[in-house]
């Protein structure tokens, strides 16, 4: 479904679109919208962009004419899906997690004492 935006003059294009992961039988609904500009739109407004990029946290695709695109992220988001990625591909902590969540929805996990909440949340 496309949606059209703007902000400061700066009209663009962005995209939603919706896919579901399955996480060790757990369907979990992921939802992505991704604004896109010209190359043109993208150098004429650099500032602007980069700002909206840094404070929204959504990514900025930018096409060329030939076709080829790149995305513009900030660096905050980006060590955050690097981070991601490393634990999707970490079988061993897939596996733990897995676990967790069958203890969790069972409430057969870990429950921490009175006192350790306290610790934790320093209440």
């Amino acid at each position: 479904m496309r949606a059209g935006r703007s902000w400061r003059g700066l009209s663009a294009v962005g995209f939603l679109s919706s896919s579901a992961l399955n996480l060790y039988g757990n369907s979990v609904h992921l939802v992505a919208v991704m604004d896109t500009v010209s190359v043109n739109q993208f150098r004429d407004n650099l500032k602007t962009i980069v700002e909206h990029v840094a404070n929204s946290h959504v990514p900025i695709k930018v096409t060329r004419r030939a076709g080829d695109a790149f995305v513009v992220i900030s660096a905050d988001d980006w060590e955050r899906e690097q981070e991601t990625l490393y634990v999707l591909q970490n079988n061993s902590l897939m596996t733990q997690i897995a676990a967790s969540l069958i203890t969790h929805a069972q409430k057969t996990g870990y429950a921490p004492s009175d006192k350790e909440v306290h610790e934790i949340t320093r209440l």
